[in-house]
């Protein structure tokens, strides 16, 4: 049995706090903003007011959506948290950060970004495996940008480094309407711990 999703559910986005050379990125974080907050989602972000993040939350807000932000003291102002939109959490640490972000979500979802991004995909997803936490992963693989990290990760399962079963942890999706829909298909989105 699946549990509906609840207008109170968070889902936390990792994505780039830069617009990447493609203007698509940023259209594309509109759209999932957009359709995040009107299928009765909330987003928790790493509170950067410029790039993917930035697109993204001005989007939930415009759609009607609640935004939290969580970003460490020495990101502020480089990431221009100042102009961030929605509750801004400033806290101590990047570790603090994820540790909070992690908290407040009932699933994560990955939008295009650098490295900051991909640490934090693998690290959820190896909280999964480790079964530290058991909630949804999706990899919203828009205009194949995921594709060199996803063949990575089919490449570890050839080589034996990780099972088949732990690399569907990290489902995949190709548009918003899909990534918020695919965790229905093998894990539903769980109620979020209260902070």
């Amino acid at each position: 049995m699946h549990t509906k999703l609840k207008k109170s559910d968070k889902i936390a986005v990792f994505c780039g706090a830069r617009p990447g050379v493609h203007p698509n990125h940023l259209v594309f974080a509109e759209e999932f903003g957009t359709i995040l907050a009107r299928r009765g989602l909330d987003l928790v972000y790493g509170a950067g007011g410029v790039g993917v993040m930035g697109a993204l939350a001005d989007a939930v807000l415009a759609a009607g959506g609640d935004v939290t932000g969580v970003i460490p003291r020495s990101l502020h102002e480089r990431e221009r948290a100042d102009n961030a939109p929605g509750a801004i959490f400033v806290v101590r640490s990047m570790h603090e950060r994820k540790a909070l972000m992690y908290r407040l979500a009932a699933g994560f979802a990955i939008l295009p970004g650098g490295l900051g991004t991909l640490d934090e995909l693998m690290e959820v997803a190896t909280w999964n495996q480790l079964s530290i936490m058991r909630k949804p992963i999706v990899v919203v693989n828009h205009r194949g940008f995921f594709d060199p990290i996803l063949r990575m990760l089919d490449h570890l399962v050839d080589e034996g480094f990780l099972g088949a079963n732990e690399r569907h942890l990290i489902q995949v999706a190709h548009d918003a309407e899909e990534a918020i829909d695919r965790p229905r298909v093998g894990h539903s989105w769980p109620a979020p711990a209260t902070a």
